[in-house]
């Protein structure tokens, strides 16, 4: 086990925000390739950044929840898919701070350590003396091409199942990432062929929902009692903030010297139709900080103080990333049909913002329709739908 001085929020965003010429000059690399480039990862790793959700008896930052926001927020504005995969990996390393210390211990001894994952229960766990034996294939592994180990849920038969945690290397990847949007991410299928995992590296499925943690160490901090939801939305909500204001800036950048096209227009910039989308795009964008940014002030008051989090809370988190992607969508959309025909270049970045965007407000955690819904339920004095709040 080894300590490490912790950085200031201000300084992690510092170092994120270096990072993005990098991002910004290996963008169509990312996205040709379907990966992030080796320097990027050596680049993350050296800033520090994947260590911002590990524990800190193992060299982690224990980050809260304003500086994963905003770090998170300033890599997007360099690469939407650069900065989800370190959003998976911030949320996949806490969720693994739930294990037992025994299990913390071997997954942590990687430094700068990545953990990817999954909670869709699309493979088979086979009972066998000392644990179980793992049959079956995971969709949407975002980072696994540099991730160290897995967490995913699988069956036991009928309603149950477990969480397991593998090495990447007793999975094997199926190279099945084409899409037209977080192209980057890498996010190909996992599959596991008769994979034996030993009981220690187990929770079962109705446990881990409850949220247990089994680490003698962790369990008497706040940030381990946090429900898993929420910290997914801690994790995942700075991509989408990111995304929208690296949207507004790269336009205002585009903006001196434009002309708009079969109109008596020169200046673009001068245009009045431009200050309208300008305008109406930039306060979209700030109603998507302040929600973002009050969301993470809440969660970070409540895990200082070890609170216990209430039903209308957890549901009043899930709702801020349907709610701010959907801010962010809008302004992205108002950007992109007031960037001209010239940025159906795959070199422009809108063209992959608004891409980047669409592709992450379908996943069905971040959907602003499902997210909304569930908060008017509550509303409306009904019963959850979903287990996931």
């Amino acid at each position: 086990m080894s300590k490490t001085e912790v950085p200031t929020r201000e300084e992690l965003v510092e170092r994120a925000a270096k990072l993005v010429p990098l991002l910004r000059e290996r963008a169509l690399w990312i996205d040709e390739n379907g990966r992030l480039p080796d320097e990027v990862i050596d680049a993350l790793s050296e800033a520090g950044l994947f260590r911002m959700q590990a524990p800190r008896q193992y060299g982690g930052f224990e980050s809260d929840a304003r500086t994963l926001v905003e770090v998170h927020a300033e890599l997007a504005r360099g690469s939407t898919s650069a900065a989800f995969c370190v959003a998976v990996y911030s949320l996949q390393n806490w969720m693994t701070g739930l294990w037992a210390d025994e299990v913390l211990d071997e997954v942590f001894a990687q430094p700068d350590v990545r953990v990817c994952g999954g909670g869709a229960p699309t493979a088979t766990a086979s009972r066998v003396a000392g644990g179980y034996r793992i049959t079956g294939e995971w969709a949407f592994t975002s980072g696994a091409r540099h991730s160290h180990w897995k967490l995913s849920a699988a069956r036991t038969g009928g309603d149950g199942g477990v969480f397991a945690l593998m090495p990447m290397a007793d999975l094997r990847l199926r190279d099945d990432w084409q899409t037209i949007g977080l192209e980057g991410t890498g996010s190909v299928t996992t599959v596991a062929e008769d994979v034996f995992v030993p009981d220690h590296h187990i929770i079962d499925a109705a446990e881990f929902a409850a949220n247990p943690c089994r680490s003698a160490v962790n369990s008497a901090k706040g940030l381990y009692q946090v429900p898993i939801p929420v910290t997914a939305t801690v994790a995942m909500v700075g991509v989408l903030l990111g995304a929208a204001e690296y949207a507004l800036s790269s336009f205002l950048e585009r903006l001196p010297g434009r002309g708009i096209s079969y109109t008596d227009h020169t200046s673009q910039r001068e245009a009045g139709v431009t200050h309208l989308q300008v305008g109406e795009a930039a306060m979209l964008v700030e109603e998507a900080q302040a929600r973002a940014h009050g969301f993470a002030g809440t969660v970070s008051a409540k895990t200082a103080a070890n609170e216990p989090w209430t039903v209308a809370e957890r549901i009043r988190s899930r709702v801020q990333i349907g709610r701010v992607g959907q801010l962010g969508k809008q302004a992205v959309e108002i950007l992109a049909s007031a960037s001209g025909g010239s940025s159906v270049f795959r070199g422009v970045p809108i063209t992959r913002i608004h891409r980047d965007i669409h592709a992450m407000l379908l996943h069905g955690f971040f959907n602003p329709q499902t997210n909304i819904e569930l908060y008017g339920r509550h509303l409306c004095g009904l019963e959850p739908n979903t287990t996931y709040f």
